[in-house]
């Protein structure tokens, strides 16, 4: 643990960020509006840290027919600042598309055009990025016996330098989960890999594909494998009857509601429980009903010509994928009866949704100062700051991986832009947003780029 005597601390961000999608681009907006209000003096000095070598949103899922499943105005900023430059709508002015995107009447707009909508943002603010920069360790700084400051070290190629901050925030997204023992190859995909592994068979007349999962990207994946593969038979595998349509009502969004954050998060344990419960089916293992009903209008099209390549294996579970040399042989069982079926594809894909990272996993020795709950769970201040002991003044702010003290929105875009404007007011009301003017960081320290 490093040891810094008073008077021989570096110059030092007010934050660091830990990855940059659209949660930490929503972070960065914020404090580039913040400190273009309150001027150098008072401005929040912060840079961000990104391992992919430009901006990028689940690239391989942006399937040129999918859509958004939030609105347009749950974008990185409006409901912070419905004022805000950085917009979808300035976003669509800027690319001379307001007035026909408005002509849809349609609050979803393409998830390829959100996408470039966030690389838009995410370039109008890249001074605060470096990318192609990966961070491996966080490191505890103590002066006078407290945790005063954190020192974090990014790497990027031989490359490694250190960056001292009072806060840092965590933004690292989600992990693809596969089942266990499964692993990806290019015959055994997750609907991450979609299409780059699509790209990679080029040339190639599969003809059969296995789509595991009953959620939104099982569908789209469905869709989209057997309207690309005309050829080729597409196999939908999963435990129900059929794809249960998403509970998109007006009263059951409100468990969406920037407000319903503060509501879960005070709420009895019991509480909690039942509202994922109640409200699970918003976003969990469920389909736009659109795309329901066109999957059985296709299947019962082909029924009726004779030509069935859309098959659901319903009430069934995959129980075993073994992948050879020509393809991947898989065993369905039913739940009902029991009976095996073998089946050889051409392709497995698994929608079985993601993970949230450990927050914690590259805090090393810093970990030690934050509490858990009696579940091993990170315990997440309503602020979204990590709680730690008396003993570490600085502060560790996560978004993500927080679902089970914030409730369901806390992987998702909807409340992104109020998040971001809650964590700025925690950093500025416990005084480590305090004006400082920006200096150049010593060399044995490391660059802000």
């Amino acid at each position: 643990m490093s040891q810094v005597l008073p008077g021989d601390a570096p110059v030092v961000h007010d934050l660091i960020g830990i990855g940059f999608g659209p949660s930490n681009v929503a972070m960065a907006i914020a404090l580039s509006e913040h400190n273009a209000r309150v001027g150098r003096q008072e401005a929040v000095t912060a840079h961000f840290f990104e391992r992919q070598q430009g901006f990028g949103w689940h690239r391989n899922m942006l399937i040129d027919d999918a859509t958004m499943q939030v609105s347009f105005l749950k974008d990185l900023v409006t409901l912070r600042n419905p004022a805000s430059e950085f917009s979808f709508l300035c976003y669509l002015q800027s690319k001379g598309r307001l007035v026909d995107f408005l002509n849809q009447k349609n609050l979803f707009p393409l998830r390829v055009e959100f996408h470039d909508y966030l690389e838009w943002a995410a370039a109008r603010v890249d001074d605060m990025v470096s990318y192609d920069h990966e961070v491996v360790a966080v490191e505890p700084v103590v002066v006078d016996g407290v945790v005063e400051y954190l020192d974090v070290t990014a790497r990027s190629g031989p490359e490694a330098v250190v960056h001292r901050a009072r806060n840092v925030v965590i933004g690292t997204g989600l992990r693809p989960r596969m089942p266990e023992g499964v692993d990806r190859t290019d015959r055994i995909w997750h609907t991450s890999d979609l299409l780059g592994k699509v790209e990679a068979l080029r040339g190639r007349r599969p003809s059969r594909f296995l789509v595991v999962g009953a959620g939104q990207s099982a569908a789209e994946n469905v869709a989209y494998l057997h309207r690309r593969f005309p050829d080729a038979e597409v196999c939908a595998v999963f435990s129900r009857y059929g794809y249960s349509p998403a509970d998109d009502s007006s009263f059951a969004n409100r468990i969406f509601d920037p407000a319903a954050v503060g509501d879960y998060f005070s709420a009895p344990d019991a509480v909690k429980r039942k509202l994922m419960d109640y409200h699970g089916n918003t976003n969990y293992s469920v389909v736009d009903v659109d795309l329901i009903d066109a999957l059985y209008r296709e299947a019962y099209r082909e029924k009726v010509l004779g030509t069935e390549r859309l098959r659901f294996l319903n009430v069934s579970r995959l129980t075993g994928v073994e992948e050879g040399q020509d393809g991947v042989r898989a065993t369905v069982t039913s739940l009902v009866t029991g009976e095996e079926t073998p089946l050889d594809a051409d392709v497995v894909v698994f929608a079985t949704g993601y993970r949230p990272a450990d927050p914690l996993a590259l805090l090393g020795r810093v970990a030690d100062h934050c509490h858990r709950d009696d579940q091993g769970r990170v315990r997440v201040e309503r602020d979204y700051r990590v709680a730690t002991g008396p003993g570490f003044r600085g502060g560790i702010y996560v978004q993500g991986g927080t679902e089970h003290t914030h409730g369901i929105t806390s992987s998702l875009l909807s409340n992104t832009a109020v998040r971001v404007g809650e964590i700025l007011e925690s950093l500025l009301a416990r005084g480590r947003g305090a004006a400082r003017a920006a200096r150049p960081v010593p060399d044995e320290v490391g660059s802000a780029r």
